[in-house]
């Protein structure tokens, strides 16, 4: 294989790992999936290398054959009254491409949505599939909130990465899947987030 495996998780030095029996699963059931060895003691691995002072942003990348690197690097939380800018890219993904349900090493489109746009024109790019549905975010998934404030969000069936805060809402009852337009996001007050950073204000720029 010529891809590798990605998870990238938020540890807190009060909480430890946050969402981490979340994560193990997503990366369980992908190797399942794309023919990767199962991942052997990763648990153990992450609590016993992992520590410190401050958050931190932890990376684990794992090969076919199931061997693993772990990375970490200072992770400072965005303040709560943070609004990132979104802009949608001509970049499209397709809704058939299974490859990208799972996070991987593989990120062809979404480097090149990114491209489209300086950090200074967007903070993040929202890409659509080949039926002009929303789909995701190059780093989040997408939420838009609905008439009685649940948080509608992309099908897996529109084509994107089923993101470990998203399963997370869902399973909470605070967001649905629902197939949404440009013009859902330009008339509903809009998120993004991912399990690192969390919910995150948006608004939609044209």
């Amino acid at each position: 294989m010529d891809f590798s495996l990605i998870e990238t998780m938020r540890w807190q030095p009060d909480a430890g790992f946050l969402r981490l029996d979340q994560h193990l699963r997503r990366l369980s059931r992908s190797a399942d999936a794309l023919g990767f060895r199962q991942p052997q003691d990763v648990k153990n691995r992450l609590t016993k290398e992992i520590s410190g002072t401050t958050a931190l942003r932890v990376r684990l990348v794992m090969t076919y054959r199931g061997k693993m690197e772990i990375t970490a690097t200072p992770f400072e939380p965005l303040p709560e009254d943070t609004v990132w800018r979104v802009r949608v890219a001509k970049t499209r993904l397709q809704s058939e491409d299974s490859l990208f349900r799972h996070k991987t090493s593989r990120r062809e489109p979404y480097e090149a949505a990114r491209a489209e746009f300086s950090k200074e024109d967007a903070d993040e790019v929202i890409l659509l599939n080949e039926r002009d549905e929303v789909c995701e975010g190059t780093i989040t998934n997408l939420f838009a909130e609905a008439d009685d404030n649940m948080l509608l969000t992309p099908p897996l069936t529109s084509g994107l990465l089923p993101g470990v805060l998203r399963a997370e809402l869902i399973r909470e009852r605070k967001a649905r899947g629902e197939v949404l337009k440009i013009d859902d996001l330009r008339r509903r007050k809009l998120f993004v987030g991912n399990s690192l950073r969390g919910l995150i204000r948006a608004e939609l720029v044209e």
